[in-house]
């Protein structure tokens, strides 16, 4: 009869990392295209009112967000105190507006410019009067649509 023995010292195969660099880089790629990083950063303060009958707006790449408040702290020596417009991500006179409002008209298709909306985000401190100086050069920009942005009120 044969005998059965076990074989001692045999040890189990490595695992291969070959492919490891290749999966790493799909997950690199994979994240690169999925973040988002954000378009502004906010420089005025921006308390927003709040209210009971809000709408979503549907397409967000049709809109143009304007904000307007008191400058933030570190802003303040150089800016004043006075509520200032922020285009994108800098502080701008009303009088740039018209040329903000075209940079964005020219990245959008032109099948879809008749729906590009301007959405105000206006601090609740802020006084009507500059908010009307903003609503005047938008009417002469040609930009009709306007959004006032608020939060939900919670009851």
């Amino acid at each position: 009869m044969a005998k059965f023995t076990k074989k001692r010292g045999a040890s189990k195969p490595e695992v291969s990392t070959a492919s490891l660099p290749d999966i790493i880089f799909m997950l690199l790629f994979f994240f690169m295209v999925v973040t988002v990083l954000r378009d502004a950063e906010l420089k005025v303060e921006n308390n927003v009112p709040s209210a009971t009958e809000l709408t979503k707006l549907e397409k967000k790449s049709l809109v143009n967000h304007m904000f307007i408040g008191k400058p933030m702290t570190n802003y303040q020596k150089t800016y004043g105190t006075k509520p200032r417009l922020q285009l994108g991500d800098k502080f701008a006179d009303i009088s740039e507006i018209p040329l903000y409002l075209e940079k964005h008209r020219s990245t959008v298709p032109e099948v879809q410019r008749p729906g590009i909306t301007t959405s105000l985000k206006v601090d609740g401190n802020v006084t009507m009067g500059v908010v009307s100086d903003v609503k005047t050069e938008l009417r002469k920009s040609g930009q009709l649509k306007i959004n006032y942005s608020a939060k939900k009120r919670v009851d």
